[in-house]
């Protein structure tokens, strides 16, 4: 058999992002998807969702960070210049806001640029937060940070870019690495970063943050399968699999996995592609890696930012890093 005769044939859905994504991460060993699958329309819902449960302390207590120290994260920010704002992953950018209101009531008006893959949300958060804070006019776009942020053009001012809500704990370490560079790429000497970080911690309230009583995040988890139906025409059955959510000590990180409960076979008709699951075998679909202190600065320094100040709460749980672009 010849090297041509031996490549394989792969349809068109095979060339799609979503596509790609989950033909080189079934057919990989061991299997996994990456987390940005999750985030369709329902996945998007399910995620506002588990930001409100009681058990998932990190979107509280960064409200409450940036509830306390809005005023001086953002006069630290902009120092004698004026801002404005380009958030990723920003969702409905519920917190947001704390920090939009604080620019305005520094200097009248803002311009705020949120990026994420969903647009629903984007359209919930420009009618919310203009209807909300007068001085805030708001010009989405639907994109993928983690391809780079791209050139968002401002109208001249000193730019601050959030990225909060520990979502840089999503990705190994050196692929973190290069969404912090491919950030500060567009960005001049003296615009801010301003970054949001899980801490270490006990591994209870952590591991209890990814298996909360109401079962959303397993719904969260779930439904990239339900995703992979619909966009490829596969027949995974829910029932079939499980969520796992592991506390990884060696790695400092979560680890969310959907667990095969039997032995199966899974057909992807888009794909024409069929994956053999054993009984406990997982998907490996979401690290959450936490931080100390030293590791976030370094990173930091490593990715062209200098460390200006932080704020956290006081237990240290959780940790606002403002940097600036040398």
């Amino acid at each position: 058999m010849n090297a041509l005769s031996a490549t394989p044939h792969f349809t068109p859905a095979a060339y799609s992002p979503v596509g790609s994504e989950v033909y080189s991460g079934l057919t990989a060993f061991p299997k996994r998807l990456s987390p940005w699958l999750f985030y369709d329309e329902r996945g998007s819902e399910l995620f506002e969702q588990i930001t409100e449960l009681p058990e998932y302390y990190l979107t509280r207590i960064e409200r409450s960070i940036l509830s306390d120290h809005a005023d001086a994260i953002i006069s630290a920010a902009a120092r004698c210049e004026r801002l404005a704002v380009i958030e990723l992953g920003a969702g409905t950018a519920t917190k947001t806001g704390l920090l939009l209101a604080a620019v305005v009531r520094r200097q009248k008006t803002v311009a705020y640029y949120p990026i994420d893959v969903s647009e629903t949300p984007l359209a919930q958060a420009k009618h919310r937060l203009e209807s909300e804070i007068p001085g805030v006019s708001v010009t989405p776009r639907v994109a993928d940070y983690t391809n780079g942020m791209g050139h968002t053009e401002t109208r001249g001012e000193r730019r601050l870019v959030l990225y909060i809500g520990s979502s840089i704990g999503n990705f190994e370490p050196a692929d973190a690495l290069r969404i912090l560079r491919d950030i500060r790429e567009p960005l001049k000497p003296g615009d801010k970063l301003l970054l949001g970080v899980d801490m270490v911690k006990d591994q209870r309230p952590l591991l209890a943050a990814y298996n909360d009583a109401a079962q959303v995040t397993a719904a969260f988890n779930l439904n990239v399968l339900v995703r992979i139906n619909r966009e490829l025409g596969a027949n995974f059955e829910m029932q079939h699999f499980q969520h796992r959510a592991i506390w990884n000590e060696k790695s400092s990180r979560i680890e969310m996995h959907l667990e095969s409960l039997v032995a199966q076979r899974v057909l992807i008709s888009a794909l024409d592609l069929e994956i053999g699951f054993q009984p406990g075998e997982t998907i490996h679909t979401e690290n959450s890696y936490k931080f100390h202190d030293e590791d976030v600065i370094e990173m930091l320094e490593r990715a062209g930012f200098h460390l200006f100040d932080h704020w956290t709460d006081a237990r240290d749980w959780f940790g606002e890093y403002l940097a600036t672009a040398w």
